[in-house]
């Protein structure tokens, strides 16, 4: 009896525990782990059906040259102020403050243009510098004092766009003028005409600004650690990451993409209005939420923001040509939003 029960008691082959552990993954978990590594393929996909879809209903009057670009064109300046919020959403953070940044720093480009007399290319520089400083403090907030982006960025946001009101008094620069006086703000509203298509200039710094910023965060080691500080800061600390430094550098640039986006927001409009652009920091994060990119961080691709956006144009655009309410608009994003987030959450509990 004794010496059945040492058999009893004598431990599994270590071979065969092991093997336990080694079964084949389902389509279900082989899927979910694709998409997870590569989280711009779904909004690709539904890019692809919006098109297609469209384009079968609308014809030749959606595949037009004219139709097509005019997309491109609308989405630019959200676009880049998507790329800037991208930033931040990696870092599990978010940027209320992005579109009142951009509206600021296109202030301070006509005002110290013409009322200060400086230099249009000086006017331009104290814009950029604008947004870089507001971005940099926002980050600055977050990284060295605690406090939560949300919190920071929404206080930021009321602070920017008072003192955008306060300084502008509200007045509006006249688009006559600056062509006549100051050309330079207008630049990125100048077009170039690729093979019958044409586009804005705000549309290649666009689509540069997406290749740039994919690059970077694929094949730089900054990149990595906002992937990193975005998954786990904590654990990105211990591996040697400079997680203060990080998210400094992610809220200053996306200042300072905002503020491109508002030099090219005026050569969109071709004036410079305090009132433009109000909606941009919800446009923003409604085209990186569609494009994939997690808003628990550490998940997504600029690429995805970009296709993002382009979802949105596609769906103003094709339901203006077939004259339906603007309502059905945001009726069909609102659903988007939401199948997205739940998307990355069924993704994200299927590849732990």
């Amino acid at each position: 009896m004794q010496e059945a029960s040492h058999k009893d008691e004598t431990p599994a082959d270590p071979g065969e525990t092991v093997a336990q552990f080694e079964r084949p993954k389902g389509w279900r978990t082989r899927l979910a782990d694709m998409l997870y590594a590569s989280p711009a393929i779904v909004p690709l996909i539904v890019l692809v059906a919006a098109v297609a879809i469209f384009g079968a209903i609308l014809g030749d009057r959606f595949f037009s040259p004219f139709a097509l670009t005019l997309i491109l064109q609308q989405v630019a300046i959200i676009g880049i102020v998507a790329c800037a919020q991208s930033l931040v959403i990696l870092t599990a953070g978010i940027d209320l403050s992005v579109g009142a940044i951009m509206i600021l720093s296109s202030v301070i480009m006509g005002k110290f243009t013409f009322d200060l007399g400086l230099p249009p290319a000086l006017g331009v520089l104290c814009g950029l510098l604008c947004g870089l400083g507001i971005g940099a403090i926002s980050g600055y907030l977050v990284a060295v004092w605690k406090l939560p982006p949300f919190i920071v960025t929404l206080g930021m946001w009321q602070i920017v766009l008072a003192a955008n009101f306060l300084y502008s008094g509200s007045e509006v620069i006249r688009s006559q003028d600056i062509a006549k006086e100051a050309p330079l703000l207008q630049f990125f509203g100048n077009t170039i005409d690729i093979g019958g298509a044409v586009f804005t200039y705000g549309v290649i710094l666009l689509l540069f600004l997406v290749a740039v910023l994919s690059y970077v965060l694929s094949q730089t080691a900054w990149g990595r650690h906002v992937y990193a500080v975005g998954d786990d800061p904590e654990a990105a600390a211990l591996s040697g990451v400079n997680v203060r430094g990080t998210l400094i550098s992610v809220y200053a640039l996306g200042g300072l993409i905002c503020a491109f986006a508002g030099w090219a927001l005026i050569g969109r409009i071709g004036s410079v209005s305090p009132q433009a652009g109000q909606l941009a920091n919800i446009e923003s994060i409604t085209a990186v939420v569609i494009g994939g990119i997690s808003l628990f961080g550490g998940r997504g691709a600029i690429a995805g923001t970009l296709f993002g956006a382009l979802i949105v144009g596609v769906f103003t655009l094709g339901l203006r040509l077939m004259g339906a309410d603007v309502q059905w608009t945001y009726l069909l994003i609102g659903v988007l939003i939401i199948a997205a987030v739940t998307v990355d959450q069924r993704i994200r509990r299927a590849s732990l």
